[in-house]
């Protein structure tokens, strides 16, 4: 079995690069490979590469995910999140191979206060949202061997991270304000990886059986909650483990009095029953994750 890992040195392909190991052989690649062109925006040589290499299994990792760089680098954002899809999803179908990609909750609008499922409606409020949009559009019309995983908020102790930010603003300032009104499910790399190597083992049944499993599917970690309520687990945990904050107010603010060049979605929490089910996988709670995050994290710099 050949994988190839598009993304390599990303938050979700440095986890996939352990994670896929044990499956066959994997070539990993990143834009700046040079032995085989893992650049996904010079969409030729991509091209070139695939045949040249003709994986089992293309797993793609790499995007454009400069959220309010995206407003204004719009041409850059849909090559890399959208016409490489296309590519991709094309070079997969010739070769008969599978294709994994990972998309966003930002694919919607975040409405309402349910979780989304696979079957509701995408629109998107921002150009990262219509390019990642663009993407799952460009693999469902061109391949038929495909996953595509959306997820959301996704960290790893590799890094920059969400936890990180916040730890170090706690140790300079005594008051924060963190957004209270956007809800999802903070979602480890680490998660992630796991699950799709679990899946791909799955995908390597005899092809009729496989290939029910084609589709969209929501994964991230169970559970619920706000960027306020996290940092306040982040600064809990850390005067736990005996790190010194200056912080003493956290404030919980709306999004609307932080604004920002990208507007994001108020409800990012995603239904992940369908993948539950279709991989007979029980998700973990978010806390989970974040705990052992911050434990790592936080051991490495005392």
């Amino acid at each position: 079995m050949h994988i190839l890992l598009l993304g390599k040195n990303g938050q979700v392909g440095w986890e996939l690069q352990r994670a896929l190991a044990p499956l066959g052989k994997v070539t990993a690649l990143d834009r700046h490979s040079t032995d085989y062109c893992g650049d996904v925006s010079q969409l030729d040589e991509l091209a070139h590469t695939i045949r040249e290499l003709k994986p089992d299994i293309i797993v793609n990792a790499a995007a454009y995910t400069a959220v309010d760089k995206a407003e204004s680098d719009t041409e850059q954002a849909q090559c890399i999140n959208g016409d490489a899809l296309a590519v991709l999803a094309k070079e997969a179908e010739a070769l008969g191979a599978w294709l994994i990609h990972y998309s966003t909750d930002y694919v919607f609008n975040g409405s309402g206060n349910r979780p989304w499922k696979e079957e509701d409606i995408p629109a998107p409020l921002n150009v990262y949202g219509k390019t990642k949009l663009a993407g799952e559009q460009a693999i469902q019309a061109h391949c038929s061997r495909y996953l595509i995983l959306r997820t959301s908020w996704v960290y790893a102790a590799r890094g920059a991270n969400f936890a990180k930010t916040m730890l170090r603003l706690a140790k300079e300032r005594s008051e924060l304000g963190v957004i209270k009104d956007q809800i999802g499910a903070p979602t480890s790399a680490e998660l992630i990886a796991d699950c799709t190597a679990h899946a791909l083992r799955m995908l390597m049944q005899p092809a009729g059986a496989a290939i029910d499993l084609a589709g969209i599917y929501h994964l991230s970690a169970s559970g619920e909650t706000s960027w306020h309520d996290y940092a306040a687990l982040v600064f809990a945990q850390a005067r736990q483990q005996g790190e010194t904050l200056s912080l003493t107010t956290l404030n919980a603010i709306a999004s609307a009095d932080y604004v920002t060049p990208a507007p994001r979605p108020l409800n990012s929490r995603l239904n992940t029953s369908k993948f539950s089910v279709a991989f007979n996988l029980d998700l973990p709670p978010w806390q989970q994750g974040v705990t052992r995050m911050l434990t790592e994290i936080l051991e490495l710099h005392s």
